[in-house]
């Protein structure tokens, strides 16, 4: 259904964990969810950093980072160590399981997660319109839709084939030393089931 990953010179960490019902609901927590979401935005901060940049207190902010870090969502950054503060950097994660919409006592968290995943991708992408430079001829980025008729087999294997895709180049810009003019970017992928009806002769086609 969702999944967080990110990857540089200053590389948040990824995996495949899966969420479970437990730390679904430890990380639904609106200051929580957007505490990670800048970390992916940013990279490794502090907690006082990221207090100043979301207008919290550098308590709150210590509390919740805290409360990730038990539940696996962020851990210490490496390049940063030694210091007065600790730095932080996110854990990619993958909220797979369909139970977690189904059962009660997890579809509201588990709504709470996607709908923060859907609501950065749109933040992000009305930032990147608002600071477009058409004129630059790299690196402006890339939007693009397909729409095409799929079993559910299909779209796995086509899901599962562009995530290897993104895996294999994430893994390599981890490898290699950061380059001159280099940028953060962020790669998105969405694979969903259209949800308007088919006409009364898609069955002839």
């Amino acid at each position: 259904m969702a999944q967080d990953k990110t990857s540089g010179d200053d590389a948040p960490a990824t995996n495949d964990r899966t969420l479970g019902a437990e730390s679904l609901k430890a990380f639904a927590h609106p200051l929580r969810m957007t505490l990670y979401a800048e970390l992916q935005r940013r990279g490794p901060a502090t907690a006082s950093q990221l207090a100043r940049a979301l207008g919290e207190s550098s308590g709150q902010t210590s509390y919740h980072l805290r409360q990730l870090e038990r539940h696996g969502f962020v851990e210490d950054d490496p390049e940063h160590t030694g210091g007065r503060e600790r730095w932080w950097r996110p854990v990619g994660f993958r909220l797979t399981d369909p139970e977690l919409m189904r059962d009660p006592a997890t579809e509201r968290a588990a709504g709470a997660v996607i709908g923060q995943v859907i609501a950065e991708r749109t933040a992000t992408l009305t930032s990147w319109l608002e600071h477009l430079e058409p004129e630059l001829a790299d690196g402006v980025g890339q939007l693009s839709t397909s729409t095409m008729e799929l079993t559910t087999q299909q779209a796995d294997e086509l899901t599962t084939e562009l995530l290897d895709l993104i895996q294999r180049y994430s893994d390599a810009a981890k490898r290699r030393p950061r380059a001159d003019g280099a940028r953060r970017y962020r790669v998105y992928l969405d694979v969903v089931p259209l949800t308007v009806d088919l006409p009364e002769d898609a069955g002839d086609r």
